[in-house]
């Protein structure tokens, strides 16, 4: 069993954090430049994917939603599924400018995974639905026949640090230690014999404050 996780290209967030003040998150769209990101990324995902078949599991977010369709792979894709739980950590609906600068200070002093945000979720409220998640895919591929032995997830920067976070029984301190993945990175996960190995590293902007490193 293969999980292929992509980080959706850049979106206007990404660049204008204004605009989470007028457009919900979930209809953030891809920038131009975004766009030209997952056009470019089509041939590597294909590279890795094979020849398929292949379940594409998609955060239902506009931006995740562009990337997936404009890498071009419809033709490996057997089985195409929105899936709200590999959705972004949520802020809320539409976000003050003040009151965004005051919750990422005190997130970033209290920590990223335990935080909840006042309008929306903790990075552990993102863990418990990630964890959800592959429990069930994992139940679906071992279950079903017709289910491919390779998903393809398209989702967010932090849901995809906590997905692995989860697979890997990583530390808490280890997590908060890692650096989102760039637009359309791609990281594999792949299980054999029971146990997840994975292809690379994250990057980290320092060490884990507890010691343990990047596994599987």
């Amino acid at each position: 069993m293969r999980i292929v996780v992509l980080r959706h290209a850049e979106s206007l967030g990404n660049i204008d954090e204004s605009a989470y003040c007028r457009i919900p998150d979930h209809a953030l769209p891809l920038t131009a430049a975004g766009r030209a990101q997952a056009a470019a990324a089509g041939p590597a995902v294909r590279a890795v994917l094979g020849t398929g078949p292949v379940a594409a599991y998609v955060s239902p977010y506009v931006r995740t939603v562009e990337t997936y369709r404009l890498l071009g792979i419809d033709d490996l894709v057997s089985r195409y599924v929105p899936e709200p739980r590999l959705r972004e950590q949520d802020w809320g609906n539409l976000q003050d400018p003040a009151e965004q600068v005051v919750q990422k200070r005190l997130r970033h002093e209290f920590g990223h995974f335990f935080y909840r945000l006042a309008h929306g979720e903790s990075g552990a409220d993102v863990d418990d639905r990630v964890a959800s998640f592959v429990d069930q895919l994992e139940h679906r591929v071992a279950e079903d026949p017709h289910h491919p032995d390779t998903a393809l997830l398209v989702s967010h920067g932090l849901t995809t640090r906590l997905l692995c976070r989860r697979v890997f029984s990583w530390s808490v301190e280890l997590f908060e230690s890692l650096s989102n993945p760039g637009y359309c990175a791609l990281h594999v996960l792949t299980s054999e014999n029971g146990s997840w190995r994975l292809d690379r590293p994250f990057d980290q902007w320092r060490p884990s404050p507890d010691g343990t490193v990047q596994t599987g």
